[in-house]
């Protein structure tokens, strides 16, 4: 494998440089230069506004291997992470089996060699994820766990909480929880506000997320350990995040990167696709996660790729399960929603170190020498998402048809490139 990147703007730490190329051979990035040469079987990769970044990284992917593949398996999953310019993914544990025990976790690890997308699995706190018994998570953890969580329907124990938090602290494990309390939630199907009433339907109120935080938080500071809060979405969220940061706590966050660029006013078609957990929710919120990914609250984002079949989405809004397949629309999403506001450096950050770092894995660079984890893309090309063109095995998003700004051209990683 040779590839030349030509004329590429790299995004890398607090800057965006020029436009150089970069010749990767053999899985590593072997010159970084202006006017490099092109060579027999070389492929070149070229586009009017090229920019490289480190590989993406999407943690809290959800897939349904094993046990609900015909929503999604593993391959298509990874299909479409590198078709979105993602080179590795952390997989949701909620399954069928969940990833609970050792051996699940071993059977995605091995399941996904050979492909240019890496793995890192997410194993249960619980036995099954049923938010009962603690699963064996020094086990998971010595077989390649890099974090732990139930999925998204949280951590409603705060017992379980408590003693995963206490047993992690001894291997500096991270604890994910999805924060939002599930009796204020109950019945909800969209965000609590003036829309919900005008559409009749029943809200999921800000304050569900609210007291899930402040109990995370309270547990946290009584045992010590690791915590991140996977898809905060509400304005009191960030600002309790913020001051939790501030006094010490050993504390992340992400936001999913739907809630970041939309609100509640996209479901007033009662379109399901959108109906999503958390919730699309108000201005007020979605400018207050904006800033919070600015200043540094918010660690990263996130897909929140929920694959679904026809069966669970096509139906009336109220019996519609949560969720969007989001891997192959989250770059072109941030690219036209996010990128301005933020600035490259810091859009690139949330979606490749912040993510990393969190879970103690090594950050890829781009410099002579190094190992190729590279994404490259276009932020100003437009496409039009035809569902040929969708990898994932669902189809349950409301982009379809849309022209959207900002195609991967290619991913490189593993020694594997995938794309142009």
């Amino acid at each position: 494998m040779r590839i030349l990147i030509q004329r590429a703007r790299i995004v890398q730490g607090d800057r965006v440089s020029e436009p150089i190329d970069v010749l990767v051979e053999d899985g590593l990035i072997q010159r970084v230069g202006s006017g490099l040469p092109t060579a027999g079987g070389t492929t070149v990769w070229e586009s009017p506004n090229l920019h490289l970044s480190a590989g993406w990284f999407d943690l809290g992917t959800q897939t349904g291997d094993p046990g609900l593949e015909h929503r999604e398996d593993l391959h298509t999953a990874l299909e479409a992470a590198a078709s979105g310019g993602f080179t590795a993914v952390a997989p949701y544990p909620n399954t069928h089996p969940a990833i609970h025990a050792k051996s699940e976790v071993l059977y995605l690890k091995n399941k996904s060699v050979g492909h240019a997308v890496s793995v890192y699995p997410i194993g249960a706190v619980s036995v099954h994820a049923e938010g009962k018994d603690l699963a064996e998570l020094y086990d998971m953890h010595t077989a390649g766990a890099v974090a732990f969580a139930d999925g998204p329907r949280g951590l409603p124990d705060a017992g379980l909480l408590l003693r995963a938090l206490q047993y992690t602290e001894a291997f500096h494990g991270l604890v994910i929880d999805q924060p939002m309390d599930a009796a204020v939630a109950h019945g909800g199907q969209m965000h609590e506000g003036l829309l919900s009433t005008q559409l009749g339907l029943r809200g999921i109120p800000a304050l569900a997320e609210e007291l899930a935080i402040q109990r995370d938080l309270s547990l946290l500071r009584y045992a010590g350990g690791r915590l991140h809060l996977y898809g905060v979405s509400t304005a009191a969220g960030v600002e309790l995040v913020r001051r939790a940061k501030a006094a010490g706590l050993q504390l992340s966050c992400s936001a999913a990167v739907a809630n970041v660029c939309f609100t509640d006013d996209q479901l007033h078609d009662f379109d399901a696709n959108w109906k999503l957990i958390p919730p699309l929710r108000s201005e007020t919120d979605r400018a207050a996660l904006v800033a919070g990914l600015a200043d540094g609250t918010i660690d990263c984002l996130c897909s929140n790729h929920t694959p679904l079949d026809e069966e669970a989405k096509n139906v009336e809004f109220p019996y519609a399960e949560f969720g969007m397949i989001a891997l192959e629309t989250a770059l072109p999403l941030s690219c036209m929603h996010l990128a301005a506001a933020l600035g490259w450096p810091t859009l690139v950050r949330a979606w490749t170190e912040a993510p990393r770092r969190m879970l103690g894995l090594p950050i890829p660079e781009i410099r002579e020498g190094a190992r190729a984890d590279l994404t490259a893309f276009d932020p100003s090309m437009s496409w039009v998402l035809q569902p040929d063109l969708l990898h994932s095995r669902s189809r349950n998003t409301p982009f379809l048809g849309a022209t959207l700004s900002g195609k991967v051209i290619g991913i490189i990683s593993q020694g594997q490139s995938a794309g142009k």
